[in-house]
Order: C-alpha cells, then sequence, then structure tokens
C-alpha cells in the first residue's frame, strides 16, 4: 500500500511537471506597419496580410499579429511594442519582421532610420533577440506602393530599404521573403486600373473608412490582405523553409 501510494505520488508529481512544461502550438509573432496590421472596424475594408495570413494556417500555429499602423522598427522598439513581444517568445516560436514604410519619414526623429545604418541595427536588434529566446526569425521586405509612373510602369518606393533587409538576412543566414519583389510582380500584372481591387479604393459613401470615399494606394483591403499573404506563403513554400510546415 505505501509502495502504491509513493507511485501515486511520483505520478501526479510527474503529471503535473508536464502540465507545466508542455509547450502549447508554436506562435508565429508578426510586427510591423499598417500593411501588416489587424485594422478596427472603422477602418473597413482596410486590412494588413496579417490577417490574411491567418486564413492559411494548418491549424499547428498561432498567430499572433503584432504589426502596428505608423510604426517604424525604431518606435516599434521605443514604444516598448517589441518588449512585449520578445516576453512571450518561446523556443520554436517564429517572428516574422516587415518595415521600411515609416522608417523613410525623415521629418520625423522618432519613426525615421537610415536605411545603411539605424534601420540595419533594428533589424539585427530583432534577429538577435528573437535567437537568444530559440526563436525563428524571418525578414521581409515591405510591401509595393501602388504607384505608376505615367507610363504604366510601378515606380520603386523603398530604395534602399530593400537592399537593407536583404543585407541583413543574408548576413545572418535567416529566412527571407522579398515581398516588395512578389507584391510587384502582382501588382504589375493587374496594371494602373486592376490593382485598385487590392487596395482601398472607395467611392463616396461606399466604405466605414471614409463617407467622402478613399484612394489609398498604399494599404490593403480584405482582398488584398489575403493576396498578399498567400504570396508570403507560396514563397515560404517555394524555398522550403520551416515555416512552410504551418502554412496549408
Amino acid at each position: 500500500m505505501f509502495m502504491m501510494k509513493n507511485i501515486l505520488a511520483l505520478s501526479l508529481l510527474l503529471c503535473l511537471l508536464f502540465a507545466f512544461t508542455r509547450k502549447e502550438k508554436p506562435a508565429i509573432w508578426l510586427i510591423g506597419d499598417s500593411t501588416m496590421a489587424w485594422k478596427k472596424p472603422e477602418r473597413d475594408p482596410e486590412s494588413g496580410w496579417g490577417e490574411g495570413l491567418k486564413q492559411l494556417m494548418n491549424g499547428k500555429a498561432t498567430v499572433h499579429n503584432h504589426a502596428a499602423s505608423g510604426r517604424s522598427a525604431r518606435s516599434f522598439v521605443s514604444e516598448k511594442r517589441w518588449a512585449a513581444v520578445l516576453d512571450s517568445i518561446q523556443p520554436g516560436d517564429y517572428v516574422v519582421m516587415q518595415f521600411g514604410h515609416n522608417d523613410q519619414k525623415q521629418d520625423d526623429p522618432k519613426l525615421f532610420t537610415d536605411p545603411f545604418t539605424s534601420y540595419k541595427e533594428f533589424l539585427q536588434k530583432f534577429i538577435d533577440e528573437t535567437r537568444a529566446k530559440k526563436g525563428i526569425p524571418v525578414v521581409c521586405t515591405p510591401i509595393v506602393r501602388r504607384h505608376f509612373d505615367g507610363n504604366g510602369k510601378l515606380v520603386d518606393t523603398h530604395g534602399e530599404y530593400l537592399n537593407a533587409a536583404r543585407a541583413v538576412a543574408r548576413q545572418n543566414k535567416v529566412s527571407f521573403v522579398d515581398l516588395e519583389a512578389r507584391s510587384r510582380e502582382l501588382v504589375s500584372a493587374l496594371g494602373p486600373e486592376k490593382s485598385k481591387a487590392i487596395f482601398v479604393f472607395c467611392a463616396p459613401k461606399e466604405c466605414r473608412r471614409s463617407s467622402k470615399g478613399v484612394q489609398d494606394s498604399t494599404h490593403l483591403n480584405h482582398r488584398g490582405a489575403l493576396q498578399i499573404a498567400q504570396l508570403f506563403a507560396a514563397d515560404v513554400k517555394k524555398q522550403k523553409l520551416p515555416l512552410r510546415k504551418l502554412l496549408q
């Protein structure tokens, strides 16, 4: 009887230890700007591709979209948004980062990062600290803006930020998804008129975001958010990145 009680007690202890140490589903943490972020209902039909990504998961991971409108790599750190994500990262989690849109704002020192120095330094920080928590970083270039020139050709609006993101990923042997290139292919193929269907273009009184109508060539609508997420997923699978195992 004494031995049986000891065995039961030991079994209970092991069960408790397992309950406290067992890892739940891996998480995918998204950090970035408005083109990736969740949007409040009053912004409808605006959305971010991080929300589209949630529709492409196979149930083996949970997506936590911490991307936020108007943020750069610098402000994401200074506002403690990164600290909140970092505190939650568990071994085996992924951190997908996409910055660049707001880093370009030279007239705002709270946002601006130089592509050759501080932009790369912040990406390096995200990579190093993710790895220190035994997480897996993934670097993305910012999605293309729908800015066509007079000849119907997309204008490059991100410049050296694209090369900087690519260089940091290469130097650190980090998974890299060139979303600017993938989204450029999509928007170019659609052309100046048809591409409006994936961005926020609304006639007066047609959408909740503004009763006066919207013509926004930076932010995605729900359809566009899903299509960009599909481009991300397709590239992950094409490169055979480990993240593919969590996608449909």
